[in-house]
């Protein structure tokens, strides 16, 4: 039997088309970033309010789906809309991206709805969709909803593309899901996590990163409408994942990346002189990472409030810290959550039950108290395993709404969408 040798001068041609393309790609000519939108803390409105603040609510309500990598956004009138991912399993066929939006008058989170799923993204696209995952969402300058999220046709998360719906409703309705160009290399490997950031002439500036061949960060740079414009490299190398970007004026940002290498374990960060063309080489802080995401958003005086696993191994306590511009003095603030252990080991089913339910009443709210036997009676399928039952708070979502309060939401025990809510008086009182 003869076996059929590749066409030589078909392949040639391929590898050519590719080389043009690449080059195209790398050699356009550069833009020129317009500055940050950016509003001083000082300037919000309701900053100054007497009276402390600080309250939580579960924003998600299904008792079946792990939950995972949520987002959240200030609507006008107070309202919030938190998206997330949810299914049987992180990288499941059955995953869908999951919303909810917050009442603010009655300090409830309403029910869920579904934005996408396997099906919509690839009738969308015209594409086929393995998984999805990671949702980010945010409010523009013009009153536009964006949606980015990833997506995956084959193999696992290093060949993600990222996908972006758009709403002018205020999410009452959304258009199909494209996906975005970002790489000449078959498109693949971007993915989202962090909060977009606009600039003052309404570009979006979209925080990815990349785990094909190597581990890095990027800051994708998108017009008004969404369409790529250019990318600009944060880090290089194998080590620096889901940077969060924090604009402290017109002009400068401080982008706090996840760390996942194996040499110092801590948080690192970059920074930007010029609206986030260049990017200095990531440095480590103070604070511990354990290869896991993290959240900031500016505070009073050019400062940080930072939300992450401040732990050396293990996800089973989530701190809120305040840093300086520099981020040179680092303050503990307050555990939004933390395993009563403080090596974070297993408990039994009667032990977890007893202290999971006192954290379920204390953030369900009436809308959701009624759920909590059955939450209870299903924690055996979802959270503990034959060693025991562990807590876990992770992949943190900070902003900072027009009316002053800062929003927080994050995965708690992988079993609901929690949200945290505290406004500047509180925020002042723990700053004494």
């Amino acid at each position: 039997m003869r076996l059929a040798l590749p066409n030589l001068s078909c392949l040639a041609a391929t590898l050519s088309l590719l080389l043009i393309f690449t080059g195209a790609w790398l050699s356009h000519p550069a833009h020129q970033l317009a500055g940050f939108a950016q509003a001083t803390v000082d300037d919000v409105p309701g900053a100054g309010e007497a009276k402390a603040i600080y309250r939580s609510r579960f924003a998600s309500s299904d008792l079946d789906d792990f939950v995972h990598s949520s987002a959240v956004t200030a609507l006008p009138n107070g309202g919030l809309l938190s998206v997330w991912f949810a299914g049987s399993r992180e990288g499941a066929g059955d995953v869908e991206i999951r919303a909810a939006r917050y009442d603010a008058s009655a300090g409830e989170w309403g029910a869920e709805q579904v934005l996408a799923t396997r099906a919509s993204t690839q009738a969308g696209t015209g594409k086929y969709i393995r998984k999805l995952g990671n949702p980010v969402v945010a409010l523009a300058p013009d009153q536009r909803l964006w949606l980015f999220y990833v997506s995956v046709s084959v193999g696992g998360w290093a060949g993600s593309t990222v996908n972006a719906m758009v709403s002018n409703d205020l999410g009452a309705t959304w258009s199909a899901p494209r996906q975005l160009i970002t790489s000449p290399f078959m498109n693949i490997s971007t993915l989202v996590r962090a909060a977009p950031v606009f600039h003052a002439d309404g570009s979006i500036g979209l925080p990815v990163y990349h785990e094909f061949l190597g581990k890095f960060a990027e800051y994708l740079y998108l017009g008004k409408d969404g369409e790529v414009i250019d990318k600009f490299r944060i880090s290089r190398g194998k080590n620096a994942l889901q940077p969060t970007v924090v604009p402290l004026d017109g002009q400068r940002a401080v982008a706090l990346l996840r760390y996942a290498g194996d040499i110092h374990h801590r948080v690192l960060a970059s920074r930007t002189e010029d609206a986030g063309q260049t990017w200095s080489a990531p440095l480590p802080l103070d604070p511990s990472n354990p290869n896991s995401s993290l959240a900031a958003v500016g505070a009073p005086g050019g400062g940080l409030l930072v939300a992450l696993n401040d732990l050396r191994d293990g996800r089973f306590r989530l701190s809120l810290y305040g840093t300086d511009e520099r981020m040179q003095r680092w303050r503990a603030l307050i555990d939004l959550d933390r395993s009563p252990d403080p090596q974070g080991n297993p408990f039994s089913m009667e032990a977890y039950k007893a202290i999971i339910g006192e954290g379920f009443r204390a953030s369900s709210g009436a809308r959701r108290q009624a759920l909590e036997a059955e939450f209870i009676s299903g924690l055996d399928q979802r959270v503990c395993s034959a060693q025991g039952c562990d807590f876990e708070y992770e992949y943190p979502y900070f902003i900072r709404s027009p009316d002053g309060l800062y929003h927080l939401v994050y995965s708690w025990n992988n079993t609901f969408i929690k949200h945290v809510t505290f406004n500047q008086a509180w925020l002042a009182e723990r700053l004494l």
